[in-house]
């Protein structure tokens, strides 16, 4: 299959050179902020700022940025030229870019040679999203939330972000969430000797099986079962994708098939969309149905999308944790109303030979598991609709944000739209750091906002077992958390932990919202960020008993230490294959702005 008529329609020489131009200026952006280049100051005039970057002897990159606070850029990716022994060409390919400063960046060729790899697929990606028959940012404010993932761009800042090694074009075409086409989930039977099932208290295997299969699907499995001559009641079923079962599954687990430990079983009936993660699907036969998490051994931003075996076991335990908070506490509960989709079931199936090797690479740690959440229409009442965070960063082929449609259709101004929106997100954040020392990572994907009359109601947060991490400090709240528990869910000092609200929130979405809305005349990005710092004070105002804590989890420092996603493929991590996830690269400071906007402030105020 040569795939004639998608390459027809996607790879055309004005589409490819729009979406290089946009790549171009976006790597430009962020490796101007993670300061892996250096480029010269030519002249500044009006807030514009022409740039001249030496990647050779005799070979220039020109442009146009504006500072942003917090130390960013916004590289306009119109004004993007090459000037080469002195003639000038126009710089329309971000893999000559990339190639062009492997040595002023200091890349190993192998990271080079695979990171051309990731370029490409991402590429590919933004040319099938530009070409896609979409809606506009004013239908899309309508649209359901399962579907509207299918439109997003993927990670603002992360320059390779869907990459997505181990994907051929067919897969692209089968399973990126930007193709929107619901698959079927296939089911494996696994022999209760080897897998482990986990669930929140009140919910069993046979309540699970009973809500996910219908009794004529569980009869199915049941007989094919029997066939193989063993007891359906030795087995838990469970779902797996269909990629991982071909590409994964059958290679590294034949002696579990050959000794029947593993049996397919057949694709279920229900129908699912993927969301941005991938692995992530909603049950669109039944809305109502857990959300299922899957495995994937695919490499995309930074790490494998597999399902780490030790995180997936307390996922429920960690269900009971987080939730347990909020019941307790009626500022969380009744006042804000936050959402916590629970992961109430998991399940778990270790390799037997992997595991007992001495730092086996972590890709083969992680292969085959579920995790069961909660759906979010469950919680969403009449009225209310839910929308990712990374929603908010979108534009339409007109370029239409998707947030000015919202504010448009709300009534209300942008500044007061955006004062709610900070309420809404930051108080039940803040409350889970300061009262209980307990922090999610709430980037766009993980963040739902939920909308009332098309404004910021109130907020639901997911993906517990992956991003929520602990204080190390010597909390009353975490009393009684076991070594174990407290080891995988992790545990970090006070920066650390403020890290993940300050780089996981404001560096990884909210500049990029606040450039969006300065670019479009919105709202000054010296007002947006003002906002925000009202927001904490007020909620600091709010609980005035927790001041230690607000000194302790410090948002207004005048600087934090400055992680790097870019960075940390490029020149720290590469394409290791070590036995754990890669983090974020540390490097140099990172400009606090908020600490310009303090309330109380000694000297002077804005």
């Amino acid at each position: 299959m040569l795939f004639s008529e998608e390459i027809q329609r996607v790879f055309k020489n004005d589409s490819w050179t729009k979406v290089n131009k946009r790549l171009i200026g976006k790597m430009l952006s962020e490796y101007m902020y993670e300061e892996m280049i250096q480029p010269e100051l030519l002249s500044e005039e009006g807030g514009n700022i022409e740039y001249s970057l030496q990647v050779t002897s005799s070979k220039h990159y020109h442009y146009i940025a504006q500072k942003r606070l917090f130390d960013s850029f916004d590289v306009k990716w119109t004004t993007v030229y090459i000037v080469e022994n002195g003639g000038r060409k126009e710089a329309d390919s971000a893999i000559e870019l990339l190639v062009d400063l492997q040595e002023v960046i200091g890349m190993s060729s192998e990271t080079a040679g695979h990171l051309i790899k990731e370029m490409n697929s991402t590429l590919i990606a933004d040319a099938h999203l530009l070409e896609k028959e979409t809606k506009t940012s004013d239908e899309l404010i309508h649209e359901d939330y399962a579907l509207l993932e299918g439109y997003m761009t993927g990670h603002p800042w992360i320059t390779y972000n869907k990459g997505r090694i181990g994907f051929g074009y067919d897969d692209y075409l089968a399973f990126a969430p930007e193709q929107q086409k619901e698959v079927q989930l296939s089911w494996i039977a696994v022999h209760n000797d080897i897998a482990s099932f986990q669930s929140v208290e009140g919910f069993d295997y046979q309540t699970l099986i009973d809500c996910e299969l219908s009794e004529e699907e569980r009869l199915r499995f049941d007989e094919i079962i029997n066939q193989n001559g063993s007891e359906p009641s030795s087995y838990y079923y469970l779902p797996v994708h269909e990629w991982q079962w071909k590409n994964t599954l059958i290679q590294n687990f034949p002696e579990e098939l050959a000794m029947g430990r593993i049996i397919p079983l057949g694709e279920g009936k229900d129908r699912y969309l993927p969301q941005q993660s991938i692995r992530t699907f909603v049950n669109t036969t039944n809305k109502d149905k857990h959300h299922v998490k899957l495995p994937m051994s695919i490499l995309n931003t930074l790490v494998y999308r597999g399902l780490p075996s030790e995180r997936t076991v307390i996922a429920p335990m960690v269900t009971e944790f987080i939730k347990g908070m909020a019941e307790k506490d009626t500022f969380l509960k009744d006042e804000c109303r936050v959402i916590l989709p629970g992961e109430n079931a998991s399940m778990n199936v270790n390799h037997p030979y992997y595991t007992q090797l001495k730092q086996a690479p972590y890709q083969y740690l992680e292969m085959l598991g579920t995790i069961w959440r909660e759906s979010i229409y469950t919680y969403l009442e009449e009225g209310e609709q839910a929308i990712t965070l990374a929603a908010l960063l979108y534009e339409d082929h007109n370029s239409k944000p998707y947030v000015a449609s919202l504010i448009e259709q709300s009534g209300l101004d942008s500044e007061e739209w955006m004062k709610q929106f900070f309420k809404v997100v930051m108080d039940p954040l803040l409350h889970y750091l300061y009262q209980y020392g307990t922090v999610f990572s709430p980037h766009g994907q993980n963040t739902i906002v939920v909308l009332k009359g098309v404004k910021p109601h109130r907020l639901a947060i997911k993906d517990f077992v992956d991003d929520v991490n602990i204080s190390d400090q010597d909390f009353p709240e975490l009393k009684g958390l076991s070594s174990e528990f407290k080891a995988v869910l992790r545990t970090e000092p006070p920066e650390g932990l403020t890290q993940f609200i300050f780089t996981g929130l404001f560096i990884c979405h909210l500049r990029y919202l606040s450039n969006l809305l300065q670019n479009n005349q919105m709202i000054k990005e010296e007002t947006f960020w003002s906002l925000l710092a009202d927001a904490i004070d007020n909620y600091q105002d709010r609980f005035p008993q927790l001041q230690e804590r607000f000194k302790l989890f410090d948002f207004f420092k005048p600087e934090l230490t400055k992680l790097c996603l870019n960075r940390n493929r490029m020149v720290d991590y590469g394409y290791s294959d070590d036995d754990d996830r890669p983090h974020a690269s540390e490097f140099g400071k990172v400009t606090n702005s908020l600490a310009l906007f303090k309330r109380n402030r000694t000297i002077g105020s804005i």
